[in-house]
């Protein structure tokens, strides 16, 4: 994996870790400043769980399962081409993996505080790590149809077999 990737979601890291320090320090826990009316609103909300608060109440197993993802990425990024595309996806992908895992090893808690409505459906509230982890795997998805998923040097191999 490139520097450029650990840079990138160290930078993103520190982005989802101000944000959340910013909202926890100015809005009450529980609270909501409409930003547009309708649509948006900044929302202080603590969640135990994953995306949607599954596993509510889970820390601990999902702190474990953030590590085991984190390996695994760092395995699986030898096996992608590392273009602009994926070293951005690697690097959104850690830094929301390494957001969301630093609340619930520091807090046992991950802090969420945006909140869209969108054609009358209220979006779960979530946080810049969320974005992150999103973007990350479309980008991943992408470069997989791209077949961009196989390093040149396996592309090689497996011509000459």
């Amino acid at each position: 994996m490139k520097k450029r990737t650990f840079m990138i979601g160290f930078i993103l890291l520190i982005l989802d870790q101000v944000s959340k320090i910013i909202i926890t320090s100015t809005i009450p826990e529980g609270t909501s400043i409409t930003i547009i009316r309708n649509f948006f609103n900044i929302t202080n909300v603590y969640n135990t769980g994953a995306a949607f608060s599954i596993l509510e109440g889970k820390t601990i197993f999902l702190s474990i399962l953030s590590i085991a993802i984190l390996i695994m990425l760092i395995k699986m990024s030898k096996d992608f081409i590392m273009n602009k595309r994926n070293i951005w996806a690697f690097g959104l992908l850690m830094g929301g993996i390494f957001g969301n895992f630093s609340d619930r090893l520091f807090l046992g808690m991950v802090r969420d505080f945006l909140d869209f409505k969108v054609f009358g459906y209220d979006f779960p509230v979530f946080n810049i790590a969320d974005m992150c982890i999103v973007l990350g795997v479309i980008l991943l998805i992408f470069s997989i149809f791209k077949g961009e998923d196989k390093s040149e040097s396996n592309s090689r191999r497996n011509r000459n077999n």
